[in-house]
């Protein structure tokens, strides 16, 4: 999932990925051991995003990451371009628009007042949105068992919120805002949409290759704005701090975008797309632990509303 988490920058649809051969019957050790770094990369992606703001603003962050990105997997896109299909472009750029440029923003702006651990739940309505924006629009079936799945999620968001707050002001801003948890669950939105793009519109593609594309298309627009329309520049040059901030941007782009998304095919084709899957239950773990560790608020609320998203990805994964 999303980026999710932040989950990663771009979340692709388990049956979206090409598989080499037949999973095995039995999960080797290998993919526990993959599955483990996967989640626990994605699961920093919001501490990560947490310590570039302390420099950075939410808009030169999430610039900054695009660019990064797409710098990272410009060769991969370049390969691909010349076999591209043009009536594929616009599909390409809704996903790269709705499902990494925009979600980018975001995340940055949430965490500016809400704990990095609870962006990290919160991203689990990747799920959710999937499954909403799939039946939707994509023909996806809708059982009764899978919106009570939904509906269960969007009570989990508004414990989570309302009841247990912004966890504590260790933010970026030293404000606290719940409310700001809302920008996060438009962003689980645009993820949700990407990914049932990438499945019905893209398929065929490789997972790395849609990625390196969609990237290409809206890398340009977004490093015309990072170095023309933002202060990033200046504060590289004046301001103490700014390159170590930089570097948790860059490591953020890097390893939730180009290395997550090699270990996360090459966990598809040990394993299964179900087990796979289950990163999304990882992921808040890992993200909640690195907020407690950063000095972050957690209250019972908090484990509430965590384990009902939790649950309704459960039920909407496993729902027929």
């Amino acid at each position: 999932m999303s980026s999710t988490p932040t989950a990663p920058a771009v979340t692709v649809a388990p049956e979206a990925t090409p598989v080499a051969s037949p999973p095995p019957h039995r999960t080797p050790a290998s993919a526990w051991v993959l599955l483990i770094v996967l989640a626990t990369i994605w699961g920093t992606s919001f501490i990560l995003m947490k310590k570039g703001l302390v420099v950075f603003s939410a808009m030169e962050l999430g610039a900054t990451r695009v660019t990064v990105a797409a710098l990272i997997l410009l060769p991969f896109a370049l390969k691909h371009l010349p076999q591209l299909e043009r009536s594929r472009v616009k599909w390409l750029l809704l996903s790269g628009v709705v499902g990494t440029l925009i979600p980018a923003f975001l995340f940055a702006y949430a965490e500016t007042k809400l704990a990095s651990g609870l962006a990290g739940v919160l991203n689990a309505l990747t799920a959710v949105f999937t499954l909403l924006v799939g039946a939707l629009f994509f023909g996806q079936k809708l059982t009764p068992l899978r919106v009570a799945g939904i509906v269960l999620g969007l009570v989990g968001t508004v414990v989570l919120m309302l009841l247990g707050g912004s966890g504590g002001e260790a933010t970026p801003t030293g404000e606290g805002n719940a409310w700001y948890g809302l920008y996060i669950v438009l962003a689980t939105a645009g993820y949700g949409v990407s990914v049932n793009v990438i499945k019905n519109r893209l398929h065929g593609i490789p997972p790395l290759a849609v990625t390196g594309l969609l990237l290409l298309y809206i890398g340009g627009p977004a490093v015309v704005y990072l170095l023309l329309g933002t202060e990033f520049l200046y504060k590289l040059q004046h301001v103490p701090g700014a390159w170590t901030a930089f570097g948790y941007i860059a490591l953020l782009a890097t390893m939730s975008t180009a290395v997550a998304m090699v270990l996360f095919n090459k966990l598809i084709q040990q394993s299964t797309a179900l087990f796979a899957a289950s990163n999304t239950y990882l992921v808040p773990i890992m993200a909640l632990t690195w907020g407690v560790l950063d000095g972050e608020d957690f209250n019972h609320w908090h484990l509430l509303g965590m384990v009902i998203i939790l649950v309704s990805v459960a039920i909407i994964h496993r729902a027929k």
